[in-house]
């Protein structure tokens, strides 16, 4: 077996699969260690992709060319667009998946991806050379000699399964643990931090009253992840909604002192955006009731994942609140939830390419970082992987700007304020969420793709023939005329004395729809449906945007004043104790950076600029 490659990964889940294939793709020999090769892309937990935020993340993830959105729409069994009735800035779109579908989907990627090889083992080592990571070492003891390498080991550092009172080692149910190697990470003086996430109990579906609860179908025109794709593969099922009742209520309130978290067993922070049912009960204790949604998890699988009810309690009290829920009154537990604890690295330790600044050419990726989510994991594992391959190749790193991409907020949210428990994206995070929509994800990225080398010959004529569409439909509304009298008489809410408008102008109008626009000029008739709800959306947002370009603008300015990486915090009079420790700890790449830093002033930020540009006269 060949030991030498350009870029080797660790771990083979959401983060690995994008890590490896983006390095791949960029032309570098790439090696994914994993501990079994059919556990490549397993879903672990909910099986679902996308939502509010997370999917905006898949959009760009596909538009770079990665994985993600692909394989979600050839296992989607149910697609909705979140947040449908509102702007589309803040809609989100969500597909229940196929476990299995989902799992085959991403490993025949993988298989078809040049210049990928999968290695089944466990890495416990990294080789390192002057302060610079050169490959890894398998459990076995061989070595895997490399350029650069990504880890991307979910909860798998000295991960612990907590049911009730028992604990017992594992990364995921029926997986072991990475030991070694979170004490080689330990090693390095990196700074270590315990998280922990959970999953409810898994039902067997053919034991759950469906006449009793309310079905919930997917949409009727599903909107894709992929840019590539306009329907869906596979058929479409309806998922379940029922409630909790104060008879559940009472039961976890009665045993809340043998739940793992509750009784003291976990140290580890949990998601306060994705809480336990226990966290449910005590937090809104004047809630009597919660939803629950009953998630099929395959086509041919019985089983149900109800999501709603993550818990750390004992068995049988699960198996007791379970069946205390309607429909749910006979239902049988096939596997019951459980938390799981895991080491974290201080995601402040990493600079924008998600590169250690402590140890050079080591990238981490993913639930490592301090997030929760496949789409948080697969966004990470393609900046990660991308500038592994970079770096590799001796080409210039690419770091994406908060302005441009939620990939981008993402990333400066970690390296920039850390985390206090798994990060989770929200499009409230973006101050830019007008123009970083999931419908324009292709319009924003694709063209950043095609200059890194990382989108395919497909995908780039796909976007091209795309991009030419919506320029020729934008050229030709902007070439029609429309006064505001003809606009009002077909139903657009303005004032009959305003001034004429363009087209495009006109279609950003309350209640204007293009059916409005081609009754007054036939001649747009043969605009095609894409492409009309594409430039529609465009229009929607247009005159916001010419404001937010204009911070956004401002803030690439900040981005692009650099702060050397031995700037001497210590030496800078005028700076609070306090401040001068976040600073230090937080080493912001940016003088942007630095200003999102909690208790940053202006007058902080002005020292630190003129010190700066003093720097940089004395070297001219």
């Amino acid at each position: 077996m060949k030991r030498d490659f350009g870029v080797v990964v660790i771990g083979g889940g959401h983060a690995g699969a994008e890590a490896a294939h983006a390095a791949a793709r960029l032309g570098v020999p790439t090696a994914l260690v994993t501990l079994r090769r059919d556990g490549i892309g397993v879903m672990s937990c909910n099986p679902a992709i996308g939502g509010l935020g997370k999917g905006h993340l898949v959009r760009e993830v596909d538009a770079l060319d990665g994985l993600m959105g692909r394989v979600a729409d050839r296992a989607g069994i149910q697609f909705r667009l979140l947040n449908r009735r509102k702007g589309p800035a803040v809609q989100g779109p969500r597909a229940q998946a196929d476990r299995r579908l989902y799992r085959e989907a991403m490993q025949a990627e993988l298989a078809a991806t040049a210049g990928l090889t999968v290695i089944e083992g466990e890495a416990s080592d990294l080789l390192m050379e002057a302060g610079r990571v050169a490959g890894v070492v398998l459990a076995d003891g061989a070595e895997i000699r490399a350029g650069a390498v990504v880890l991307t080991t979910g909860t798998f550092l000295r991960g612990v399964i907590h049911i009730g009172d028992v604990s017992r080692p594992g990364g995921r149910m029926g997986d072991r643990p990475s030991v070694r190697l979170a004490e080689r990470i330990e090693a390095l003086g990196l700074p270590l931090g315990r998280l922990k996430t959970g999953t409810p109990p898994r039902l067997d579906g053919r034991s759950i009253d469906w006449q009793a609860i309310e079905r919930q179908p997917g949409d009727d025109e599903p909107a894709m992840f992929s840019f590539l794709h306009d329907r869906p593969f596979v058929r479409q099922v309806a998922c379940g909604i029922t409630h909790t009742n104060e008879r559940t209520h009472e039961i976890i309130t009665a045993n809340l002192a043998r739940s793992a978290m509750y009784g003291g067993h976990i140290a580890g922070v949990g998601p306060r955006y994705c809480p336990s049912i226990e966290d449910k009960v005590v937090r809104f204790a004047d809630k009597a009731s919660h939803q629950v949604f009953l998630e099929p998890e395959g086509l041919d699988d019985p089983t149900v994942y109800p999501n709603g009810i993550s818990t750390s309690l004992p068995a049988e009290v699960q198996e007791a609140y379970v069946r205390s829920i309607r429909g749910l009154e006979q239902a049988v537990i096939t596997q019951p939830g459980y938390a799981i604890e895991y080491d974290y690295v201080d995601p402040r330790a990493l600079r924008p390419t998600l590169e250690l600044r402590e140890a050079e050419a080591l990238f981490l990726a993913g639930q490592i970082n301090g997030t929760t989510g496949y789409e948080e994991a697969a966004a990470q594992g393609l900046v990660a992987g991308l500038n592994a391959a970079l770096k590799v190749l001796g080409r210039e790193s690419v770091i994406f700007s908060r302005t441009e991409s939620y990939i981008g907020v993402m990333i400066d949210d970690l390296v920039t304020r850390g985390v206090t428990e798994p990060y989770r994206m929200f499009t409230s995070r973006a101050e830019f969420r007008l123009s970083l929509r999931a419908d324009n994800a292709d319009q924003r990225l694709t063209p950043l793709g095609i200059g890194l080398g990382c989108v395919g010959e497909p995908r780039r004529r796909a976007f091209l023939a795309k991009a030419e569409a919506l320029a020729a439909g934008r050229a030709r509304l902007e070439a029609a005329s429309f006064t505001a009298r003809q606009l009002a008489a077909e139903g657009a809410r303005v004032g009959v004395d305003g001034p004429r408008r363009n087209g495009f102008e006109a279609l950003g109008l309350p209640e204007a729809t293009f059916e409005m626009l081609e009754r007054l000029d036939p001649t747009l008739a043969d605009i095609d449906a894409a492409t009309r709800a594409q430039l529609a959306r465009d229009a929607l947002y247009a005159s916001y945007l010419e404001r937010q370009a204009e911070d956004a603008a401002a803030m690439r300015r900040e981005e692009g004043q650099a702060i050397p990486a031995d700037f001497d915090y210590g030496t800078l009079s005028g700076l609070s104790h306090e401040l001068r420790s976040k600073l230090e700890r937080a080493r912001p790449a940016s003088l942007a950076q630095a200003a999102r830093l909690e208790g940053m002033t202006p007058a902080a930020l002005t020292l630190i600029l003129a010190r700066i540009k003093a720097g940089e006269r004395r070297r001219a």
